[in-house]
């Protein structure tokens, strides 16, 4: 009776030093919110635009944690090319991509409309292939996979163009691209931008 009572006294430790150490390891989203500062100016308004070339600043709202650390770290390393990301992040820590990220994923829409200049309908056969890693309506169940739901339409025609271009480095994607007509983009952006339940601006 004893020995079980230790068992359990032990057991009881050890899941309490668990919990406390994944609280511990948690990235915190109020130093999150602080450090967000410097991407809000762009991040945080609807529909603002990217200079040249013109598209539509993402939406980062709702975004996996863990894709937007991958996404920091390619803008540090210059894997990623865009001259304000590669700045902002330069001087940053993991740590800090980490309190970022667990601050902007926790927010999530669920009917915010987006402009729409693709057809849906057709975009939706044309990305029956993406949604192996996106997720059938863009809502990825893989963190290390964008959600593309919800995200501007004019920003995902980008991506694509980049990736068949080269410009955007990434296996898979490059390889999806590279036979995508500027129609087939079109459409296939417009069909994740119609989704709901997707990325929102993040407005706290």
């Amino acid at each position: 009776m004893k020995t079980k009572t230790l068992w359990s006294v032990a057991a009881g430790v050890g899941l309490l030093l668990g919990t406390q150490a994944a609280l511990a390891a948690a990235p915190d989203t109020t130093e999150g919110q602080t450090k967000f500062y410097t991407c809000v100016g762009c991040h945080g308004i609807k529909g603002y635009s990217n200079a040249f070339p013109t598209y539509a600043v993402p939406k980062l709202g709702g975004q996996h944690a863990d894709y937007v650390v991958a996404a920091l770290k390619a803008y540090q390393s210059g894997g990623r090319k865009h001259g304000s990301m590669e700045g902002n992040s330069s001087g940053w820590s993991e740590d800090d991509f980490k309190a970022i990220a667990a601050y902007v994923a926790k927010f999530r829409s669920i009917n915010e409309e987006n402009p729409i200049t693709g057809n849906p309908a057709a975009g939706k056969s044309k990305a029956e292939t993406c949604g192996a890693c996106h997720g059938e309506d863009g809502n990825s169940a893989d963190a290390s996979n964008p959600r593309l739901a919800g995200q501007y339409e004019s920003y995902l025609i980008k991506a694509l163009e980049d990736y068949k271009s080269g410009v955007r480095k990434n296996a898979i994607m490059n390889g999806m691209a590279a036979g995508l007509s500027a129609e087939d983009i079109k459409d296939i952006s417009a069909y994740y931008a119609s989704q709901k339940k997707g990325l929102t601006v993040v407005q706290d």
